[in-house]
């Protein structure tokens, strides 16, 4: 895929923009953030998807492990804690399992085989593979801490695992290798971007000032150094990853870079106030079908959790246009809709509703950060 050129006019960005510096308020109702979403649906949606991932043959690992997935076991190790509180005080078998199989390949890093080995699948998928685990994580561990506000022992083997193979020079120095099976929106050839802006939120999630430490001073600065350098040839969908990045690490975006990109962000927005995944990327699938255009949960939540971490308060009309979406657009058993950029699925199968998964995850994500103070 090619540098990406957003299809906007300067006109539509500098109104958006200018629109953010007044601070514009919310024309919507503030649902989102009212409760008007049912938590242990989603809740009991994402344990099942889990569930049953754990226990599919086709993501077994070793060791009794299974595999970390972009699309329902990493944003489920994000989403889920931020339930807890509704869902019930402990962890839920589903969430304990996923954090098992992690420690467990964490702890034995050097002696389990990565998800995708070379002698399978052709070089270089193992050190894609690597790197991409590495990443993923220390995301959900990350995030398990940040709850709890101590950094684990297991935790910090997982960043000592990350920063080992983060690149330290050359073209992508500050990335890591990351899993390409030409598969949108995360496994392509932006998809180190993806990764890297990943592993920034993971040093953010980190407890007890991890991410500040002297002895990741350079492994961090390279990763933001990465981020702001490829940021202008990278697609929206990775422009939005940058904003969530940069609620991170602080100091990754200038203020008037970051104002452009949420100008362009908002400027994508739909009339029923939710984004669509078709605007964020020149997706097209492999079987020729066209990719659905309406609003969608994973693109809506994605961007609404990212405006708020970058800053902009819940009563903007973007956020808060996109919270009302999430409000009212949840399905009966809990999920958020969503489908594939790569083929068409039938939505009720498991692997049709991968998308589904992620959209959910991140919906959460986005309907709980609109509910901190």
């Amino acid at each position: 895929m090619g540098r990406w050129i957003p299809d906007m006019t300067k006109q539509t960005i500098s109104v958006f923009a200018a629109g953010l510096m007044l601070g514009v308020t919310t024309v919507h109702a503030q649902s989102g953030a009212s409760g008007a979403w049912d938590r242990q649906a989603a809740a009991a949606y994402l344990d099942q998807r889990v569930e049953w991932w754990s226990g599919w043959e086709t993501a077994a690992r070793e060791r009794g492990t299974f595999c970390v997935s972009c699309h329902t076991t990493a944003p489920y190790g994000l989403a889920r804690p931020m339930l807890r509180p509704a869902a019930g005080a402990g962890e839920t078998p589903p969430e304990r399992a996923l954090l098992d199989s992690v420690t467990t390949r964490v702890t034995h890093w050097d002696e389990v085989g990565p998800f995708y080995a070379d002698e399978r699948y052709g070089a270089p998928k193992t050190s894609q593979s690597r790197g991409t685990e590495a990443i993923l994580n220390a995301l959900v561990l990350a995030r398990r801490d940040e709850r709890t506000g101590k950094l684990s022992d297991r935790t910090r083997r997982a960043f000592d695992n990350l920063w080992a193979l983060q690149r330290a020079g050359g073209a992508d120095e500050g990335a890591w290798p990351w899993l390409h099976f030409d598969l949108a929106p995360w496994e392509t050839d932006e998809g180190p971007y993806h990764g890297a802006a990943l592993a920034a939120v993971a040093v953010g999630l980190a407890p007890e000032g991890y991410g500040a430490h002297p002895d990741i001073r350079d492994n961090v600065a390279r990763l933001g150094g990465y981020l702001r350098h490829r940021l202008d040839a990278q697609p929206p969908f990775n422009r939005v990853m940058a904003l969530w990045a940069s609620g991170a690490l602080p100091d990754l975006l200038a203020e008037d870079r970051r104002r452009k990109i949420i100008g362009e962000i908002a400027g994508l927005r739909r009339e029923d106030g939710g984004w669509s995944l078709s605007s964020l990327g020149a997706w097209e699938r492999r079987d020729g079908t066209p990719v659905g255009t309406a609003s969608d949960g994973y693109a809506t939540g994605l961007v609404t959790l990212a405006l708020q971490e970058a800053g902009l308060a819940r009563e903007h009309e973007a956020v808060a246009g996109g919270l009302d979406w999430l409000a009212r657009n949840q399905e009966p058993d809990g999920s958020w809709p969503a489908s594939s950029l790569n083929r068409e699925h039938d939505p009720a199968s498991d692997r049709g509703r991968f998308m589904r998964d992620a959209a959910t995850a991140y919906a959460v994500l986005a309907l709980t950060a609109s509910e901190v103070p």
